[in-house]
């Protein structure tokens, strides 16, 4: 399968960065290759991770407080969100 990332779930992930880049910008390197690394799993394990809270989704918790929402369409992954646990959309 392939991991195709689309252009809002890229914002968020970038957003996530900066934000968390304030404080520590070694920390939000390593968020950003940790959310990256995991997403490259969904390759060959779509649906290792919980049914979503929107129909059709998935979730992947990633760290404690960021969940990547993604959903698996015919041969790719597509994620769709990168967003903070406390988020409610």
């Amino acid at each position: 399968m392939i991991v195709e990332w689309l252009p809002r779930a890229v914002e968020q992930l970038l957003s996530i960065i900066d934000y968390v880049s304030e404080d520590s910008p070694a920390a939000a390197v390593a968020l950003g290759q940790a959310i990256r690394q995991k997403t490259t799993t969904l390759a060959t394990h779509p649906n290792r991770y919980r049914t979503g809270r929107v129909r059709g989704t998935r979730e992947m918790v990633v760290m404690p407080n960021y969940i990547v929402v993604y959903r698996v369409a015919g041969e790719r992954v597509q994620i769709l969100r990168v967003r903070h646990a406390r988020q409610r959309r």
